[in-house]
């Protein structure tokens, strides 16, 4: 059930709930908290437990962090609705922890509370510019084409410029990748947020590119993420030949990792299967690796906009057990 009104129904409902059985709170309704709250379900017969999230639906990051065009992942949801649907589990919506109450009358209404809300900001990358409009973080953007209602204003300007520069190479970072790159034709049958699919249709983005600190070989995505976006059709991929020379340390992460050595085989692959030249009106997919943002750049024509960035070179260090982290060089 969700709840809607003022705190003192709110109170009125959690203060009903009997002092027998054991009570549970499980702050956060996404993967997290379903997961705790089937596995409390399942090891002490006649708990009850109550899932509260700020939002008015469940499910979290399955709702609004999962790239539309993967319902495949969103499937999960059916697992997560039979523990709502079980006779002693509640879902309560709206309830903003520290708004609607507090966590002291939480643990005073419930013998255990859960925090499972994960992150509510995102990293500062702490470099200068990174407040110009035009830089926005992953989560943000994610939250804006999958409909979450505190991304529905974010408005990215995709008519102006035909580039966008994404800083990683993980999962996350591919799917933005993809949604940029991908025909909206493709798009329009997936659940994509009506606002962003009308933003998509207008778009000029023709390039994007993918930069990371690290090499091919520590390249933080998985396979399956990287072939879905290395198969987007009538695509052009373009890797530097030099990027892809391996040092025996590569050669040591690739012997200990089968994962590393699959991602690292199929960048290489992409690099040298298609033409050397992108098609005129091709959409293009750069890997830009050894390199990390080191400031980004003021437009001259929109003072507090973002025209551009400025990358350093990186270089790669051994920490031990075949692996390897990225050192800035100036």
């Amino acid at each position: 059930m969700a709840i809607f009104g003022a705190r003192r129904v709110l109170w009125r409902s959690f203060s009903t709930i009997s002092s027998h059985p054991l009570r549970v709170c499980i702050v956060g309704s996404g993967p997290a908290g379903f997961y705790t709250a089937e596995k409390i379900l399942k090891t002490h017969q006649g708990s009850q437990v109550d899932i509260i999230d700020r939002l008015p639906t469940p499910y979290g990051l399955v709702r609004s962090g999962v790239a539309p065009d993967h319902p495949e992942t969103k499937n999960v949801i059916n697992q997560f609705s039979r523990v709502a649907q079980n006779g002693r589990c509640s879902f309560l919506g709206n309830v903003a922890l520290g708004y609607s109450i507090s966590l002291v009358e939480l643990r005073e209404l419930y013998h255990v509370v859960v925090l499972a809300y994960g992150a509510e900001s995102d990293r500062v990358v702490g470099i200068p510019g990174e407040d110009l409009k035009g830089v926005h973080s992953a989560r943000e953007f994610v939250w804006w084409y999958n409909g979450h209602p505190y991304g529905r204003n974010l408005d990215p300007d995709l008519k102006n410029t035909d580039t966008a520069v994404i800083l990683g190479q993980g999962n996350v970072a591919l799917d933005v990748a993809r949604i940029l790159l991908r025909p909206t034709s493709e798009l329009a049958i997936t659940d994509i947020a009506s606002h962003a699919l009308t933003a998509l249709e207008q778009s000029s983005i023709r390039k994007v590119y993918l930069v990371g600190r690290r090499g091919p070989v520590q390249a933080a995505c998985t396979a399956k993420e990287l072939r879905e976006v290395l198969g987007i059709k009538d695509l052009y991929i373009h890797i530097k030949e030099t990027d892809l020379k391996i040092t025996p340390a590569d050669e040591e992460e690739m012997k200990n990792s089968r994962i590393h050595r699959r991602i690292y085989e199929l960048l290489s692959k992409a690099a040298t299967a298609g033409p050397s030249q992108p098609s005129s009106g091709q959409r293009e997919l750069h890997f830009v690796f050894f390199r990390q943002p080191d400031r980004f750049l003021e437009s001259y024509d929109k003072k507090g906009y973002v025209s551009g960035m400025h990358l350093e070179k990186t270089t790669l260090k051994g920490i031990g057990s075949g692996k390897q982290i990225a050192i800035g060089l100036c």
